[in-house]
């Protein structure tokens, strides 16, 4: 990645989509009328191009036999003829890989959504995630400056206008140079020595952090694991069976003890919503947690602000590592490190991600000044 240290051009990602010739338009539609068209992704942006052409299929290799997706029947790649046009509709975890199948099926007639909003937006939709970006950043630029210039290094600074880039264009040319390690997700070089650390595990799921947390962190003194989902709990409870001095906590965690709403169903991406169809308990980091030198891991959904505002004291007063998951609202690149550093201004600030997409970004806040 190139080590960016100005904020990006905003102005010019936003003309991504402006001044297209209504004439290519045309052009590519006639080009393309008489071409078998199969999509890879099943998602928003594909269901808006249902709206606008026909299509002879949807690539899933794992797909059943005979199965279908919104009147779309579900074929593998070995079932699409030469010629065909591929449109990659990815766009959250591995927009880069599908762009390397859509190819590698469909040549030259290979696009990605992106590729189509250019020749055709206003009539094709831009993705939603595009959509707030603009519209935030076009808003609140001055705020996201003040995160970019106080973040630590220069590969955060690159990752920072790579990923607003990416939020605002859906250019999957943008993220050639990532790819996707979930694997490597709140471990990183620059957290130091965890030895004695408290893990606070805020969105616990079925233990796979806390299973790497404990496996590359021997030394560590307990470990609380926050997991309102029951299925979850239970998943993490026998994945986690031989691990010590781990604490399953089956409440939220939010910024006031209470009951919310809860959509139990989602796997990993169980949360809080206004129309979730279960109810669950929830607490606060400040009450449930009794401990020094933490290290405080939160992927909540989109609940993240809330759940920081209930371990305002934790951060004030024990100044703990944090690795707070920032991508599910645009906004949270700059109103999370906002808060946090309107607590504790003593922290250095990093960026990482971990999928070729707009998914999986962690800002990490750490002390300047190790706590005592």
């Amino acid at each position: 990645m190139n080590n960016a240290e100005k904020f990006l051009d905003v102005a010019g990602c936003l003309d991504f989509f402006s001044g297209q010739d209504a004439g290519a338009a045309a052009d590519w539609i006639a080009a393309n009328a008489g071409r078998k068209k199969y999509f890879i992704g099943k998602n928003a942006e594909s269901r808006s191009l249902l709206d606008h052409f026909t299509f002879d299929g949807v690539i899933d290799d794992f797909a059943t036999p005979g199965s279908s997706w919104n009147g779309v029947a579900c074929v593998p790649r070995s079932a699409v003829p030469p010629g065909s046009v591929l449109i990659n509709c990815s766009t959250s975890i591995s927009p880069v890989s599908v762009a390397r199948l859509a190819a590698s099926i469909g040549g030259e007639h290979a696009f990605s959504y992106s590729q189509l909003c250019r020749l055709l937006h206003p009539r094709l939709p831009l993705p939603e995630f595009v959509i707030q970006a603009r519209e935030d950043l076009h808003v609140n630029r001055k705020n996201y400056e003040a995160v970019f210039d106080r973040l630590e290094d220069a590969q955060s600074r690159s990752i920072f206008n790579t990923l607003m880039r990416y939020r605002l264009t859906a250019d999957v040319g943008c993220m050639a140079d990532f790819s996707v390690r979930i694997q490597d997700q709140y471990f990183e070089p620059f957290l130091g020595d965890l030895d004695d650390v408290v893990f606070v595990d805020c969105g616990g799921y079925d233990g796979d952090t806390t299973e790497q947390f404990c496996s590359r962190y021997p030394g560590y003194r307990k470990v609380f694991l926050f997991e309102p989902s029951q299925k979850n709990l239970a998943s993490a409870r026998t994945r986690l069976r031989d691990v010590r001095d781990v604490d399953f906590i089956a409440l939220g965690v939010s910024d006031a003890p209470g009951i919310l709403f809860f959509n139990p169903d989602a796997g990993s991406a169980s949360s809080v919503s206004a129309s979730g169809t279960a109810q669950i308990a929830v607490t606060t980091i400040d009450s449930a947690v009794d401990a020094t030198n933490c290290f405080i891991k939160m992927d909540l959904e989109g609940w993240e602000l809330k759940a920081l505002q209930g371990a305002q004291g934790h951060i004030r007063n024990g100044h703990p590592i944090l690795a707070i998951a920032v991508y599910h609202t645009v906004s949270d690149f700059w109103r999370i490190p906002e808060y946090i550093l309107s607590l504790q201004p003593d922290y250095r600030l990093y960026l990482r991600h971990y999928t070729e997409g707009w998914s999986e970004t962690v800002m990490y806040f750490i002390p300047a000044t190790p706590p005592v």
